[in-house]
């Protein structure tokens, strides 16, 4: 099923129409928010409606990744590269190829990732750990954070260089408590969907609620 963006306000509205101008480029789109306010549905959705939507959309989230696994999930890697590696993997890059790649709060990842991540923008090639052969993969990159990235750099925390690689694009999503005409047509929609997943008819929203 396709993403559904729900949003009468006209500050997502706004933020609709211009992730619609970009989607169906290649440009790095940089998704900015607080924690919920559902930059990975926006994200799918860009996906969705890009030349690469036939493609996989992968998903990184950074947030739930050890940090002495990320190399490896990102880049993968040859069997026999460490103890445990007992057959070849691939990472997120390599199965992203002609799709999406979607890094979710990039601001977590590890310094030394981030010097590798950029490397493999510049070059979309990258190598999987134990391995010597460069290896292309052509994605499209699209990020989020819920920091400021600006100020993770200044205090040494970012890479300048790959902030301004993801900031072609940024888009803003803002929180529920700034697009009130969108609470009612979001809670109409999960009525829907929890009735049809659930089996239940007649269920609606009373004119109380709705006040």
């Amino acid at each position: 099923n396709k993403s559904q963006l729900i949003a009468k306000s006209r500050v997502m509205r706004e933020q609709m129409s211009m992730a619609g101008q970009v989607a169906s480029t290649d440009t790095t789109v940089l998704l900015l928010g607080e924690t919920g306010t559902g930059k990975g549905v926006f994200a799918r959705w860009v996906h969705e409606n890009s030349r690469r939507s036939d493609g996989p959309f992968i998903v990184v989230d950074c947030t739930t990744i050890p940090e002495n696994l990320v190399e490896s999930e990102l880049f993968g890697y040859e069997k026999g590269a460490f103890t445990g590696a007992d057959k070849q993997k691939l990472g997120r890059v390599e199965l992203a190829h002609e799709g999406t790649l979607f890094l979710d709060e990039i601001g977590e990842l590890p310094l030394n990732l981030q010097t590798k991540l950029l490397k493999t923008l510049d070059e979309k090639t990258f190598v999987r750990i134990g391995g010597g052969r460069a290896i292309r993969s052509d994605f499209r990159l699209l990020a989020a954070t819920n920091r400021y990235l600006k100020d993770e750099v200044t205090a040494g925390r970012f890479r300048g260089d790959l902030f301004y690689r993801l900031n072609v694009f940024p888009l803003s999503m803002p929180p529920l408590r700034e697009r009130e005409d969108d609470i009612m047509e979001l809670a109409r929609y999960f009525v829907e969907l929890y009735a049809r997943k659930y089996g239940r008819t007649g269920l609606g929203l009373s004119r109380k609620d709705q006040h």
